[in-house]
């Protein structure tokens, strides 16, 4: 199980990273585009490009923010419950998610891969979906590996319940 955390961390490291350099893309582009518009004319395709990068970021950190417990939980009414109780509902709930994201990242990839086949492109900078899609779908699969570990922790060692 240590191995599987470990393996999961360093995925999520190199996935922030690059969500790091699409968000700072986003904020250059951003800017750049403003600056251009008081000037001159704005740059052609950024709501395109700031589409596919959000998507970028937004899916790249899910298992990084996962790992170090950034997502809202509300657990006022479970901390009441006894130890075990809450260990059981943790794993309960890793599971339903880790299942649920393991579905949703499987079937973006299907998507992905039609898209791929159909050759489907932006309007206005004719850039390819799938790349893009592919990438969503790999951080939904991601995520699903960090709450396979969170399971096994609260499984295994009895840690993770919050």
């Amino acid at each position: 199980m240590e191995q599987l955390d470990k393996i999961s961390r360093f995925l999520n490291e190199v996935l922030i990273w690059i969500a790091g350099v699409f968000l700072v893309t986003m904020i250059l582009l951003t800017c750049a585009n403003i600056f251009l518009r008081l000037i001159w004319t704005p740059i052609r395709g950024t709501f395109e490009l700031m589409g596919f990068f959000g998507a970028i970021v937004t899916a790249f950190a899910l298992g990084y923010t996962q790992i170090k417990r950034g997502h809202i939980g509300i657990d006022i009414v479970v901390n009441q419950f006894p130890e075990n109780i809450q260990r059981i509902l943790s794993a309960t709930s890793y599971f339903i998610c880790m299942v649920f994201f393991s579905i949703a990242g499987w079937q973006i990839a299907r998507w992905a891969t039609v898209l791929r086949k159909t050759g489907e492109i932006t309007e206005t900078l004719r850039i390819i979906f799938y790349p893009f899609t592919y990438g969503v779908a790999l951080g939904c699969i991601i995520l699903a590996l960090v709450l396979l570990v969170d399971l096994l922790k609260v499984l295994i060692q009895g840690k993770g319940a919050s």
